[in-house]
C-alpha cells in the first residue's frame, strides 16, 4: 500500500512539473502569461528534493516524449540541478545506481554490501561528462565555480573513499585533462587548482589582496597569519588526493611543480611535532617523493638543493612569508612583522644535517640509480669547482650576502655529497664515464696545486667505488683518462707515509691488475653500454610497478610508459615471460587508464612475441581455476581482440587454431565450471537464510525508507523489471559459463573471422558457424537477446571474409556452398520473421542480404579488363562487352 501511495504521489508530482512546463513555455500563450507561468515553474521546482527531480525529470527528456519546446526546458533545468548545495552527489549517485551496468545480479545478494552505489568505468565516464560540461546558458568558469565547493567537500571525505576518488578523477579527466580548461589560467585550473596551491604558497595570492585583509585590530608583536593550519592541511590532503587518484604522470607534473619549494620545506621540517608531522611533513612527502619518481632530473632536484633552507618563500619573493607552528603546534603560513630581506638566518649545522638526510632518502628511494649517479655527479662537480677556487691564488670580491648564501650552499653540497657516499655507494657509480671525467678534473687541479689530504682521500674513495664495481673494465676507460689517474695514484703514493698515499698505492696495484683478477669465463658475457642502459631502464619500469607498497598510479603509468619504449626498441633487456605475468597482474586490477595502457602493451609484445602473448591472454581469458570475476576476463576479451587485430595475416596455423579452439569452448552450451556450480549453491543456500532473517527487519525499513520503485513511473518499473531479469539471465546457472562471456568470445571469433579467414582453417570456421546457427534456433529466450546478436554477427563477419577474399583474389583453399548457403538463408529468415529482439531480426535481414549478393556476384565470371569495369560482366543483354574493348580485325590486301 505504501509503495503504491508513493508511486501515485511521484505521478502527480511529475504531472505538476509537466502542466508548470507548458505554462511556462507553450509557445502559443503571450509572453505575460509564459512569464507567470515560468514564475510558477521555477517555485515549484525550488520547492522540489533533488533526489525527485532526477528521476522525473531523467524520464521527461526522453526523446519523442514530449514536444521540443516542452523537453527543452526540462532539459535546462535538470543541466542545472548540479548547481544545488546536494546537487554533484545526488547527480553522481544517480548515474551511478541507474546506469546498465550496475544493475544489480543473483550473486551480488550473498556478497557483502557496500554502501552506496557500485561505481564501474562507464558510469564514472557518463558522470564526468555531466559535471564537466558547462550548460549553454552558463560559461565554464561559472559552471566550476558552482560546483567546486561540493567537489572539495566529496574530495575531504564527506561522502566516503570511494566518492572522494571519484571526484578527483572527474576533475582530473574531465576538467585538468583538457587544454581549453585545465591548462594554466584556464577556468578549470582557476577553480579547481590555483586555490589549492594559494594555501601551500601564499605569494600566489599577492594579485588578489581582499585575500590577506587586515583585523580590525592589529597586534605588531605577533605575526600575520595568511593561510590557517586548517586551510593548509585542507589543501594538502586535497592535492594528495587530486594526484594519488589520477593515473596521468602529466597531471602530477603540471601540479606539483610549482610548490616543489613549499612541499620540500614542509616534507623536510626537523623534528616536527605529531600533529604536523601526520597533517603536513607526511602528506607533503608523499606528494615529492611521487614527484621525484616521474621526473626525479637534476633540474628537478637541483631546485631543492637551491632552496634547501627554505622555509616558505623564495628570497625574492614579494611577500617574504614562512610556516610557523602555532600556539597548539599546529602547522600555518604567517607573515613576521619587521622581517629584513637582508637579514640571515642563524646557521643551524643540526638542521642541515636533518636536511640531508630527508633528501638523501627522498632520492634514494623515488629514482633511479642513473638519477642518483647523475645527482652525485653534479654535487662532485660543483665541490670540485669549490675545491679549486679555494686552492688558487685569486682574491674574489663578494657582497656579504651573496658570500654568506654561496657559503651556505657549499656546505649544504658538501654534506649531501657526503651523505650519498656514505648511505647508497653501490647507486654512485651507474655512470661511471661521467664520474671518471669530473675525478680526472680534480686530480688535474690537484696537480698543479695541492688541494690537500682531505679532499684527495675522497677522491681516492670514489676511484675505488669505481675500480670494484662488477662492470668495470679498463677497456672502457679512455686512455687519456687512464693514462691521468695511473700518474696521479703514482703521484700520490710517493708524497710520504701518510694514509693517502698508502691508498693510492693500493689502487695503483688494483687498476693494473683488475682485468687479470676478472674470471676468465666472464669475458664473453660483457654487456654493450645500450645493453647495460635497457636493463636498468627495465629494472626502474618493473621497480615502478611492483614496488614494496602499492605504487600510486600517476608512478605505475611511468612505469609502462618506459617498458612500451624499450618494446618498441626490441631490448634484449626484456624478460617477457615476467613481463606477461605482470601485464595479467595489473589487468586484474580495476583502474581503467592502466588498463588501457596494458593492453597497448600486450599488442607491442604479440609483434614479435605472438605465440607467448596469445596463450598467456586465453588463459586467463579461459579462467580454468575459476579464480577471476567475469569483468576481469572481460578485460582479457578486449585484449585478446586488440591483439588478434594487429597480428592480421599472421593469426594463422597452430596459434589460430588453438586459440579459436578456447574460444568455441567458452561460447558453446557445455562449458562446465565446478568451483562456480559449488559457490552458487552455497550462495542460494545463504540467500535463503539471510532472507528468513532479515524479512522483519527489511519491511520495517522499507516502510520508513522510500526505495527506488516508489519514485518511478509504471512504465519505468516495468522496463526495469525486464532489465532485471536479462541480467539475471545472464548469470551463470548450475555451473554453465556466463552468458557475457559466451558472447564475447563470439565477438572475439568475428573478428578472427574478418582479420584472416584462411588462417583459421575451415574446421573451426564450419564448426563456429554451425554453433552461431544453433544458438539462434534453440537459445531464444529473452536474456540470450546478446548471445544471438554476437552469433548473428559473427555469420555476418564470415560472409564480409568470403566477399573480401574473393575481391582480393585470395584462395581460401574452402567456401560455402549453396546447399549450405540455401540452409543458412533459410535458418536466418526465420529467425527475421519470429526472433523477440528487434536488433536480432534487423541483423538476420542484413546477412540474408549479404548473402544474396555474394551469390549473385559468385555467379559472375571473371571480368575481362578494358572496357568491362568492376564488376560488369563479359556478356550481359545481348551486348558482348568484350569484343567491343577488342582491336577490330582488318582485311588487307596482300600481294
Amino acid at each position: 500500500m505504501a509503495d503504491g501511495d508513493s508511486g501515485s504521489a511521484q505521478s502527480r508530482a511529475v504531472e505538476a512539473i509537466v502542466k508548470a512546463a507548458k505554462a511556462a513555455s507553450d509557445p502559443s500563450l503571450n509572453d505575460d502569461t509564459r512569464a507567470q507561468g515560468l514564475k510558477e515553474y521555477n517555485s515549484l521546482i525550488a520547492g522540489s528534493s533533488t533526489w525527485m527531480l532526477l528521476p522525473a525529470l531523467n524520464s521527461l527528456i526522453k526523446p519523442s516524449a514530449l514536444p521540443a519546446w516542452l523537453r527543452a526546458l526540462f532539459i535546462q533545468t535538470l543541466t542545472c540541478l548540479p548547481l544545488r548545495p546536494d546537487g554533484v552527489r545526488a547527480v553522481m549517485e544517480f548515474v551511478f545506481t541507474v546506469h546498465p551496468t550496475n544493475m544489480p545480479t543473483p550473486s551480488d545478494a550473498t556478497q557483502p554490501r557496500k554502501q552506496g552505489a557500485n561505481i564501474t568505468h562507464q558510469s564514472l565516464a557518463l558522470a564526468t561528462k555531466l559535471l564537466s560540461s558547462a550548460p549553454r546558458t552558463m560559461t565554464p568558469d561559472d559552471w566550476f565555480q558552482g560546483i567546486s565547493s561540493q567537489m572539495f567537500a566529496l574530495i575531504d571525505g564527506e561522502a566516503g573513499p570511494d566518492l572522494a576518488k571519484t571526484a578527483a578523477q572527474i576533475i582530473g579527466f574531465g576538467v585538468l585533462g583538457k587544454p581549453e580548461l585545465g591548462a594554466p589560467g584556464k577556468p578549470g585550473w582557476n577553480v579547481f587548482v590555483e586555490p589549492l596551491l594559494e594555501c601551500i604558497d601564499p605569494c600566489r595570492s599577492v594579485k588578489h589582496p581582499s585575500k590577506r585583509q587586515e583585523a580590525d585590530v592589529v597586534d605588531l608583536t605577533r605575526p600575520q597569519t595568511l593561510v590557517t593550519a586548517h586551510a593548509l592541511s585542507g589543501a594538502l590532503n586535497r592535492l594528495k588526493v587530486l594526484i594519488m587518484s589520477n593515473p596521468s604522470s602529466g597531471l602530477c607534473r603540471r601540479v606539483v611543480k610549482p610548490v616543489m619549494r613549499q612541499l620540500w620545506a614542509l616534507a623536510s621540517w626537523p623534528q616536527p611535532p605529531q600533529t604536523v608531522e601526520q597533517d603536513a611533513c607526511c602528506v607533503a612527502r608523499q606528494l615529492v617523493q611521487t614527484y621525484l619518481t616521474i621526473c626525479g632530473t637534476i633540474d628537478s632536484i637541483s631546485i631543492l638543493i637551491d632552496h634547501f633552507l627554505c622555509k616558505g618563500s623564495a628570497d625574492d619573493a614579494e611577500l617574504p612569508w614562512r610556516y610557523q607552528p602555532d600556539a597548539r603546534g599546529d602547522m600555518e603560513a604567517v607573515l613576521p612583522r619587521n622581517i629584513s630581506r637582508n637579514e640571515q638566518p642563524m646557521l643551524d649545522w643540526g638542521e642541515i644535517e636533518l636536511k640531508a638526510d630527508s633528501l638523501v632518502a627522498l632520492t634514494a628511494s623515488a629514482c633511479s640509480n642513473d638519477q642518483v649517479s647523475a645527482f652525485f655527479i653534479y654535487l662532485l662537480g660543483n665541490w670540485a669547482t669549490i675545491a679549486q677556487r679555494e686552492a688558487g691564488d685569486q682574491i674574489h670580491l663578494v657582497p656579504m650576502e651573496i658570500d654568506g648564501k654561496s657559503s651556505v650552499q657549499d656546505l649544504v653540497q658538501v654534506t649531501l655529497l657526503r651523505k650519498l657516499m656514505e648511505t647508497v655507494p653501490e647507486k654512485l657509480v651507474s655512470q661511471f664515464s661521467q664520474l671518471l671525467e669530473v675525478i680526472c678534473q680534480i686530480l688535474d687541479a690537484d696537480k698543479r696545486s695541492s688541494l690537500g689530504q682531505d679532499i684527495m682521500a675522497v677522491v681516492l674513495s670514489l676511484i675505488n667505488l669505481v675500480v670494484t664495481a662488477p662492470s668495470f673494465q679498463k677497456a672502457d676507460v679512455k686512455l687519456d683518462q687512464l693514462g691521468m689517474i695511473q700518474e696521479s695514484l703514482e703521484r700520490l703514493g710517493h708524497r710520504g707515509d701518510s694514509d693517502v698515499s698508502a691508498t693510492a698505492r693500493n689502487l695503483s696495484m688494483l687498476l693494473t691488475y683488475r682485468d687479470e683478477l676478472q674470471d676468465a669465463g666472464d669475458t664473453g658475457m660483457t654487456l654493450s653500454a645500450r645493453q647495460i642502459e635497457d636493463g636498468k631502464t627495465y629494472g626502474l619500469a618493473m621497480n615502478y610497478m611492483t614496488g614494496d607498497s602499492d605504487s600510486p598510479p600517476p608512478v605505475v603509468s611511468e612505469g609502462l610508459n618506459l617498458l612500451s619504449k624499450l618494446i618498441v626498441a626490441e631490448s634484449q633487456a626484456l624478460d617477457i615471460t615476467a613481463v606477461l605475468v605482470l601485464m595479467s597482474k595489473l589487468l586484474k586490477n580495476n583502474e581503467d587508464y592502466i588498463n588501457l595502457c596494458v593492453i597497448k602493451i600486450y599488442t607491442q609484445l604479440a609483434n614479435k612475441h605472438a605465440r607467448t602473448t596469445v596463450r598467456e591472454i586465453v588463459d586467463n581469458y579461459l579462467d580454468a581455476a575459476e579464480t577471476s570475476s567475469t569483468d576481469v576476463r572481460l578485460r582479457f576479451g578486449e585484449a585478446l581482440t586488440q591483439v588478434i587485430e594487429r597480428l592480421g595475416n599472421t593469426f594463422a596455423g597452430e596459434l589460430a587454431t588453438q586459440t579459436c579452439e578456447s574460444l568455441l569452448s567458452i561460447a558453446g552450451r557445455r562449458g562446465f565450471r565446478p568451483k562456480t556450480m559449488a559457490k552458487q549453491a552455497k550462495d542460494a543456500r545463504l540467500k535463503e537464510m539471510s532472507k528468513c532473517k532479515g524479512d522483519m527487519n527489511g519491511d520495517q525499513e522499507n516502510a520508513n525508507t522510500p526505495s527506488d520503485d516508489q519514485i518511478m513511473t509504471e512504465q519505468e518499473r516495468t522496463g526495469k523489471d525486464v532489465l532485471a531479469q536479462i541480467l539475471q539471465g545472464w548469470e551463470s546457472k548450475r555451473g554453465s559459463e556466463d552468458v557475457r562471456m559466451r558472447t564475447s568470445a563470439l565477438s572475439i571469433l568475428g573478428t578472427g573471422f574478418e582479420t584472416n579467414l584462411g588462417g583459421i582453417g575451415p574446421t573451426i570456421v564450419s564448426n563456429a558457424v554451425d554453433l552461431c546457427i544453433h544458438i539462434l534456433a534453440m537459445e531464444r529466450e529473452v536474456e540470450y537477446g546478446i548471445l544471438r546478436r554476437a552469433a548473428i554477427l559473427v555469420v555476418m563477419s564470415f560472409v564480409r571474409a568470403l566477399n573480401k577474399a574473393k575481391s582480393s583474389g585470395q584462395s581460401l583453399g574452402f567456401g560455402l556452398g549453396e546447399e549450405s548457403r540455401r540452409e543458412i538463408q533459410t535458418r536466418l529468415r526465420y529467425v527475421a520473421e519470429t526472433d523477440n529482439d528487434g536488433l536480432v531480426q534487423q541483423h538476420a535481414r542484413d546477412v540474408m542480404e549479404s548473402l544474396e549478393n555474394w551469390r549473385l556476384a559468385s555467379l559472375l565470371p571473371r571480368e575481362s579488363r578494358g572496357l568491362t569495369g568492376p564488376g560488369v560482366p563479359a556478356r550481359w543483354m545481348g551486348i558482348n562487352a568484350a569484343a567491343m574493348g577488342a582491336a577490330q580485325p582488318r582485311i588487307e590486301e596482300l600481294e
